[in-house]
């Protein structure tokens, strides 16, 4: 299959230090990018499980044109993987002659350093942590199926509906073909982790999303309303836009921005894919984006989602087994840059709403960058409060922090996230609108004189933490 031809390409330049994972398998231009993503990283992070087996079954003496990181991912399916998926061509073949003598010598392996499963054989800082037990995520794309139909749709293929889920313990019980309606999304399945649904022909032809639970929550919460008019300020991949898409039922409009060319084009083959006819994208810098400009005159919500560490992602355990937390000086550029954005944000004159968001752990992407905003427009915008029963909030670093959300695969059974919602705060202008409104006193006639009552002080509109 192309797929492992591509993949050795990737491994070896990811080695030479060409370019992140990530990146060189979006410029590969293979269709599937999110196998070949899976199929690299974990070979990667068996590199030297693979390394001793190839070595000590002499696979490489052999087989004198087979090159090293072809061989590497190639045992790596075999072995490892979901088996191996060349059908009848040479790699099958040449698999096949060696098939018994590598599954022997990974046995050996395992004999040798006293385990019994695959896992075991990593290094400490390579093994599967909480990542593993997060389940698989499914969004119903509502702008082509619905939820119903989708779900009768997977019975048929002999999957177990559960019903919805009552709480986090019944998402933590999955296995086998079951699932689930998650308790907090009325659009999002739930499958036991490591379902593999790439293959999936609702997935496919665009029914399905796989996306994070925590991703979600953006949209969600933005929740922008049939007809309205959104910015997506940090747009690529496009999971958040073609979730807010189907929130708008494509009825208004979506303006999509994001300066990586490569990305955009695969986001605008993903939002064709998943039937988006509402969001026109731009390969332009959310900074120049001019607020005055009359083409964002009724902008009222807008999704930030900006560049960040990804210290939260998942998909990062596997690029970067055993990473440690990203340095000060990275962190400082990128929370300069997150606070201009959500800054510049703050200042579109119809703005009503906006989330921002990161898939980062750190506190100088989140908390600190959400407070120094909020500071720079002091009395305009507010942290709205969302998700009471949400059970991990923000880090209690400024009062109102408490109305920020996290997740976290140990509290929520997601990938790590962050998100803000700030809403504009409404000026008691209503009163003085009225009074403006109220027809004008004839000189002379002066009103009646009225008793004051003195006036409850208002609670604050953000609590200390404690």
């Amino acid at each position: 299959m192309a797929v492992y031809g591509v993949a050795a390409a990737v491994l070896a330049s990811v080695e030479s230090r060409q370019g992140s994972i990530r990146g060189l398998v979006y410029a590969s231009g293979f269709q599937n990018v999110k196998q070949l993503y899976a199929l690299v990283c974990e070979t990667r992070r068996y590199s030297a499980v693979l390394d001793a087996v190839i070595a000590n079954a002499g696979l490489l003496q052999a087989e004198k044109k087979l090159r090293p990181h072809l061989a590497k991912v190639l045992v790596y399916d075999l072995l490892l993987g979901g088996g191996f998926r060349g059908g009848r061509g040479r790699w099958k073949r040449l698999l096949h002659r060696h098939e018994a003598r590598l599954k022997a010598e990974l046995a050996r392996l395992k004999v040798h350093r006293g385990v019994s499963r695959n896992e075991d054989l990593l290094e400490v800082g390579c093994r599967p942590g909480p990542a593993v037990q997060v389940p698989r995520f499914v969004r119903v794309n509502t702008l082509k199926t619905c939820s119903d139909d989708a779900i009768d749709y997977f019975k048929r293929q002999g999957f177990s509906y559960q019903g919805q889920a009552s709480s986090l313990e019944d998402l933590r019980a999955l296995k086998g073909k079951c699932f689930l309606l998650d308790l907090l999304l009325p659009e999002l399945l739930v499958f036991p982790a490591q379902t593999d649904l790439h293959e999936h022909p609702l997935y496919q032809a665009g029914h399905l999303i796989l996306q994070d639970k925590a991703s979600c929550l953006p949209a969600m919460l933005l929740a922008p309303p049939p007809g309205s008019h959104v910015i997506d300020a940090c747009a690529a991949p496009g999971n958040k836009t073609s979730h807010l898409a189907a929130l708008l039922k494509n009825q208004g409009k979506i303006f999509a921005f994001d300066l990586d060319a490569k990305r955009l084009a695969s986001m605008a083959t993903l939002l064709a894919r998943a039937g988006v006819s509402c969001c026109e994208l731009a390969k332009e810098d959310f900074l120049a984006v001019s607020p005055s400009d009359q083409r964002y005159r009724q902008v009222q919500y807008i999704l930030l989602d900006p560049s960040c560490s990804g210290s939260g992602m998942l998909t990062r355990q596997l690029e970067e087994p055993g990473a440690g937390a990203p340095s000060k000086e990275r962190l400082h550029a990128l929370a300069g840059f997150q606070q201009r954005a959500l800054c510049h944000a703050l200042t579109f004159p119809s703005l009503q709403r906006l989330v921002y968001s990161t898939c980062s752990l750190c506190q100088e992407e989140n908390e600190d960058v959400v407070r120094d905003a909020l500071q720079q427009s002091p009395g305009a915008f507010r942290l709205a409060p969302v998700l009471p029963s949400w059970p991990h909030r923000g880090l209690c670093t400024f009062p109102g922090a408490e109305h920020c959300l996290r997740a976290s695969p140990e509290t929520t059974l997601t990938g790590g996230f962050f998100i803000a919602v700030l809403e504009r705060v409404e000026v008691p202008g209503s009163v003085s609108q009225a009074e403006a409104s109220a027809p004008e006193l004839v000189p002379g006639s002066a009103p009646k004189r009225k008793k004051r009552r003195r006036k409850a002080v208002a609670a604050p509109s953000t609590l200390p933490c404690t």
